[in-house]
């Protein structure tokens, strides 16, 4: 956190007490269309990103898994069949919109006994310290303010050999790449975000706050210096997707 007290709410400089605000009407204009959306967007592909996350997460029958951002509950709904009834899944976002929508069609599909839905600012954390044996924030992160700040509450939270994954876009690592997905990005984003949830304004800031996330080295400096060991990243499609995974001591 600059002195001065600023931070970026994609491009723009915002005053830090305010980009949380921004952010949360960010997502409550696109909860409901959130799903849809991804998949225009990543061309299904975000599916894949996640299925990998939760095979590298080690997750086990009677594990506690916090799915951090887990807004409409794609990891959710995985880790509740694996972890089984004797574990727990909690469902964590800021966002309530979002919340409701991942509650709302939980329940819908059946899965009720082993998740637990709690409104929560990744900065501090609600839970009691080494709580949880996976944590995973999937494409949240980078909507955090204090991003040191969450990784230290995020380790806090974990239990010693505890595993979190942070699934992130990231920098892409083939030039040719990284053209085609500004122009994609900065020109697609927007319009289809206007076409299907009537909201490009939304989806303008999305493109600008994967520019503004720290790259992948960088992401994997700042686990770290959390307190995390054994942080290593895989890049995916390119690099346009980086998993970040690092260990509690």
């Amino acid at each position: 956190m600059s002195d001065n007290k600023t931070t970026h709410f994609g491009y723009e400089t915002v005053a830090v007490d305010e980009k949380a605000g921004k952010v949360a009407d960010v997502f409550h204009s696109v909860a409901a269309k959130y799903d849809v959306m991804n998949d225009l967007m990543s061309f299904g592909v975000h599916r894949l990103w996640k299925r990998i996350t939760i095979d590298m997460s080690g997750a086990r029958p009677g594990n506690q898994i916090l799915d951090l951002a887990g807004g409409t509950g794609d990891l959710t709904r995985k880790f509740s069949r694996i972890v089984g009834p004797q574990g727990k899944v909690v469902l964590a976002d800021i966002n309530s919109s979002m919340l409701n929508v991942g509650r709302d069609r939980l329940t819908d599909q059946g899965y009720a006994g082993n998740i637990e839905y709690v409104q929560a600012n990744a900065e501090c954390l609600p839970f009691e310290d080494n709580s949880f044996d996976v944590i995973t924030m999937a494409f949240g992160l980078r909507n955090v303010t204090d991003k040191d700040k969450a990784l230290r509450s995020m380790a806090r939270v974990l239990k010693p050999g505890g595993r979190l994954l942070i699934l992130e876009f990231s920098k892409p690592t083939n030039p040719v790449m990284s053209k085609a997905y500004d122009l994609y990005s900065f020109s697609a984003l927007p319009f289809m975000g206007k076409l299907v949830a009537n909201d490009s304004e939304s989806y303008k800031y999305l493109a600008e706050s994967i520019r503004m996330h720290p790259d992948q080295e960088t992401l994997k400096g700042m686990m770290e210096d959390a307190g995390l060991v054994r942080c290593s990243y895989n890049n995916m499609t390119s690099g346009v997707v980086a998993l970040h995974r690092g260990i509690k001591p």
